[in-house]
């Protein structure tokens, strides 16, 4: 396992980081446990979860995912776990998360911190994100912006002020964004610079083989504001694994959840996937291996976030650390991407 500095900061994270999102919904608290145990000894040491989890989120298992990590985290040495959570952002969908009344402003963000402090049995976050933004931006699979959505929002430079009154409490060392624009990346470090606040140092957003969006426009905004991109969605919520080519399996999460669909039912996708797993096949290499390996080997990925349901998946997931990939298969990959370019962003 090999560890990158985060931005500006002086976290040393992990190239692979846990994710939680499956913990009280797909996973008992024994299969948490065990995976966090078996992460922790092949050298991961960056967890990351979020306020909503699990999901697909609802009132009555919100917040499980945060318990179950702190049930694990108390027999843990603290500063040896770099963890990062989120707080969730206005949605209509979250009518019962407090009271539905969810901007990013200074009552909503400390009750929800404070919240996720407890389940967690902790007293501070490593990181603490801000799980899409407060102003209207297409995300989650939306392709186009449109003005006519926008909605009221809590200004940036106020939200800047209250993450930067957190860090100053002692209750989170950093922050970071998610789901967000190279717009709001500018902004949000444009802002705390002219101010004098903690920039953000971090973005967490979808990243895979069918969804290279961020090469885009982000990558250079990331990179002239030194934010590290913490790639979710590696697996492009499993499409890369080849396991839906032929339908969808039982007890897989489109099974379970097929509204989760909606955001991978795009036209090319199987063309895509099939692509890729030529190229894994003819390099010995399993898809997962080749798509996890991909994503970390791009220059501006701090971290990769991997999920799995079962510790063999986690096993194979892991076992991509030891991947480096030639010129040759960086080549296949990108005449496959020249094909089908993003067919899920």
């Amino acid at each position: 396992m090999q560890y990158k500095k985060l931005s500006d900061s002086d976290l040393l994270v992990s190239e692979i980081c846990l994710g939680t999102m499956t913990y009280g919904q797909q996973n008992t608290i024994e299969d948490a446990t065990q995976q966090l145990d078996y992460a922790i000894s092949e050298g991961v040491n960056f967890i990351d979860t979020a306020e909503m989890y699990p999901v697909p989120t609802k009132s009555e298992t919100q917040g499980k995912t945060e318990e179950y990590i702190g049930e694990w985290l108390v027999k843990q040495q603290r500063d040896k776990i770099i963890l990062a959570t989120k707080v969730a952002g206005p949605s209509a969908h979250l009518t019962w998360l407090r009271s539905g009344q969810n901007h990013i402003d200074r009552v909503n963000v400390e009750a929800a911190l404070n919240d996720s402090l407890k389940r967690l049995k902790t007293d501070y976050i490593d990181l603490y994100q801000i799980h899409w933004p407060d102003r209207y931006v297409p995300s989650f699979g939306a392709r186009d912006y449109e003005p006519q959505n926008e909605r009221e929002t809590i200004p940036i430079l106020e939200q800047l002020e209250v993450f930067a009154d957190l860090i100053k409490a002692g209750k989170i060392r950093y922050f970071g964004l998610s789901n967000e624009t190279a717009w709001g990346v500018c902004e949000f470090c444009h802002l705390a610079e002219k101010h004098g606040l903690p920039k953000i140092i971090s973005i967490q957003n979808a990243f895979n083989l069918i969804n290279r969006t961020f090469h885009i426009n982000l990558a250079e905004a990331c990179r002239f504001n030194n934010v590290g991109l913490l790639a979710y969605s590696p697996l492009g919520f499993g499409l890369l694994t080849g396991k839906y080519l032929s339908g969808i399996p039982e007890n897989t999460r489109l099974a379970l959840f097929p509204s989760f669909g909606q955001r991978y039912d795009k036209t090319n996708v199987k063309s895509a996937v099939q692509a890729y797993l030529n190229i894994a096949h003819q390099h010995g290499l399993t898809p997962a291996q080749l798509a996890l390996a991909y994503v970390r080997s791009r220059w501006f990925v701090s971290s990769t976030i991997i999920g799995a349901t079962n510790l063999e998946q986690l096993r194979e997931n892991l076992s991509s650390v030891n991947i480096d990939f030639s010129d040759e298969i960086i080549a296949e990959i990108n005449e496959v991407h020249a094909l089908y370019p993003n067919p899920t962003p």
